[in-house]
């Protein structure tokens, strides 16, 4: 597999980033229900633009969507990762690690100061991903999901860009 080129969002990416959504869809990184197969994948507060697409031999294997935590105002300077997705062929290949930087790289060049997320506390692997590029656990929401019969934690996480 040739390495992943990270590129913005389009929205002839609709199509390929819901059947992506649908196949890496587990209650281990997932909160809300899986999605439905005609559900459109762009919505109105996370179109194309809020979204790096990584891509390999021009086919998309992974997202990252990147928004604000708030609608609010004096919130404006965090972004917020809101959602990762890596197809099961690109895992384990550096694509969630490029996405993530991309991700930190584009809230840079939008002149955040911080950059969120939340994980479950349950997915060691992205916590250690998101630890490995910076990120500190910056709060825990203990139990505070209830996702194929268990409880857990909903982890905060965060990086400063800025000093």
């Amino acid at each position: 597999m040739s390495a992943a080129h990270i590129r913005p969002g389009r929205y002839d990416d609709d199509g390929p980033l819901r059947r992506l959504d649908a196949e890496t869809w587990s209650p281990l990184h997932a909160v809300s229900p899986r999605p439905e197969p005609d559900e459109p994948f762009f919505r109105e507060h996370a179109g194309p633009a809020d979204h790096l697409v990584a891509e390999v031999d021009g086919t998309p294997v992974g997202y990252v969507r990147l928004g604000f935590p708030t609608p609010l105002a004096s919130n404006t300077h965090v972004r917020q990762i809101r959602g990762l997705a890596v197809s099961d062929t690109a895992r384990g290949r550096g694509v969630g690690r490029a996405l993530v930087r991309a991700a930190v790289a584009e809230a840079r060049r939008l002149g955040a100061r911080r950059i969120t997320l939340r994980v479950l506390g349950h997915n060691t692997a992205a916590r250690k991903l998101y630890e490995s590029e910076g990120f500190v656990v910056e709060g825990v929401q203990p139990e505070e999901f209830h996702l194929a019969g268990e409880y857990v934690d909903d982890v905060l996480m965060g990086q400063r860009l800025h000093p």
